[in-house]
Order: structure tokens, then sequence, then C-alpha cells
């Protein structure tokens, strides 16, 4: 069965998303909607808080759609101090950004448990950025903008599987459809259906530096939770830096695909990633002295 994302949201706004245990941030807002009733509070404050459990949950119903829930982000943003960023790195500057859209730069792999990289993206100027946390045992999550409302998101993906990929604008459509399906189903390999590698286009000229790239369009079926099936339509950008596969994968519902392709596409091909001949000695030092 087949709904609008909207129609979704609003018929399993009480429930966690996708079945899965609600995280720690869910489970807080619904610990204060419960006692509010047996502490006294007013029926105003309890319905509003029961309400904020209902926009929680709802919003975690994007996290099936393969997003996180959004969390403050303290990346590089902005022309000037993204240039003088790339600048420090020995790196050229990022061409002009469209009206509308902000560039973003931020080291992915600060932890012990990851290697380093640095991610450069653009991203509209009204999206929510989330950005991987660190503590004592490493660091999780990814690097992430989107309207989550909306299920527009455009996420950061390593692939490992394959390791370092040489020539990767002429390899075998098969690996971008591996990295593709792994980079969607990070909630779990149960969560999507019919996926499909549409278009692959390597990509080549001056404003890549000498660096292969590919851009994929790609389609799929969510399945979330809630027993729906969501129509999703995707665009990608691949390359292989270091020890791996990088991803930067853009997607909305189909519906919504007609009016964000070109904003996806826009993101994607802003896509850059370094990771070898760069000195990220001052990152990993902050988080050593930080967690040790």
């Amino acid at each position: 069965m087949k709904l609008c994302l909207f129609t979704i949201l609003l018929s399993v706004a009480p429930f966690g998303a996708n079945g899965f245990a609600p995280s720690r941030q869910q489970s807080a807002v619904t610990a204060t909607s419960l006692q509010a009733s047996s502490d006294g509070d007013s029926r105003r404050d309890f319905m509003s808080k029961t309400l904020a459990t209902a926009v929680t949950s709802a919003t975690a119903l994007t996290g099936g759609l393969g997003v996180l829930a959004p969390l403050p982000a303290h990346a590089v943003k902005g022309a000037d101090k993204v240039n003088a960023q790339l600048k420090a790195y020995g790196l050229p500057s990022i061409p002009s950004v469209s009206n509308g859209m902000v560039p973003l730069l931020e080291v992915y792999g600060k932890g012990k448990n990851r290697f380093p990289l640095l991610v450069l993206m653009n991203h509209p100027v009204t999206w929510v950025v989330t950005l991987p946390s660190n503590d004592v045992n490493g660091e999780d999550g990814t690097i992430q903008a989107g309207e989550y409302a909306k299920g527009d998101t455009a996420t950061f993906f390593v692939y490992t599987d394959e390791g370092h990929v040489d020539n990767i604008a002429s390899a075998d459509k098969s690996l971008f459809e591996k990295a593709l399906i792994k980079a969607i189903s990070q909630k779990g390999a149960n969560m999507y259906q019919n996926f499909k590698v549409t278009k692959v286009v390597p990509q080549s000229g001056p404003e890549y530096d000498g660096k292969q790239y590919v851009l994929c369009d790609f389609r799929y079926e969510l399945l979330t939770g809630a027993g729906f099936e969501v129509d999703r339509r995707g665009v990608a950008a691949i390359t292989s830096e270091g020890p791996a596969v990088e991803v930067l994968w853009a997607a909305s519902t189909r519906e919504r695909f007609k009016k964000t392709e070109p904003v996806l596409r826009d993101i994607t091909s802003s896509f850059r990633v370094w990771a070898d001949g760069l000195n990220f000695s001052d990152e990993l030092a902050k988080m050593e002295e930080r967690f040790g």
C-alpha cells in the first residue's frame, strides 16, 4: 500500500518509526508526557507535551527514509570560511555557490575507530545539518543535511567492503549498486525493496582537480514500520579516497522529486572528499585530548 509521506506522518505520529526502539530523546519526551498527569500538570501542559511526543515520533519516521534526527552542528560553513579552511589544507577554493545554497566543510573520522576524511558539500541554507558525534568509544553518525519533515535529505556514507577502488570511473555498475544499497539500508536490510540504479555518469573536468567521481540516479521503495511503501528517488556522487569508497546520496519522495531534483543534483555535484596527503593532526589531537 503506497501513501504520500504526509499521510504516513499523520498515521504513525504516536509510534516509533519502523518499529525501532525510540531514541533517548524520544524516550525522554514520552516519559515527560506520561508523568504530566500524575504530577498534577494542567491539561494544557499535558496536551502540549503529548504533542511534542507525536512530533518527535513523526520526525523519527524520516529516520526510516535513511536520515537521522537533527542535532546541533558546528561544521565550517559560508563560502569565505570554507575557502579559508581549504587554503589551510592546501586545496583549491570552491567555485561560486548557487543562490539559496551554502557550502559545508567537515572532517569525518576524528574518532579512533575511523580514518579521517575532509568532506565538502553544498546544501540549501534552510536545511538542518547533523554531524558525527564523538566520545571515549570513538565516532558515531555521519554528515547529513535535510528538510527532515518532508523527507528531503543528503547523507554522506563510507563504503568499506571493497576497500580502495582504482579508476572508479570505469568500475562496473554493480559496485555502485552495492555501495548505494548499503548506504540506504543503514536502518536495516529489510527496510527497502525494488532498488535500481537507473543511470551512471562518470565525471571529469578541471573542477574535479584530477579526481574521479561518478554520478548515479537511483530509485527504491522504503518499507516503513507502519506497513506502508514510500517511493523514493535519488541521486548520488561516488568516489574512492583512502581505503574505501565514499558516497554522498540525496533523495526525496517520488512526488517531491519533481520539485527537488535540481537541488539534489546541485548538492551531489558539489561533493568533494579528500584523504591522502592532508594533515589532520590538529583535529585528531583535539579528540585525543577530550576523550583519550
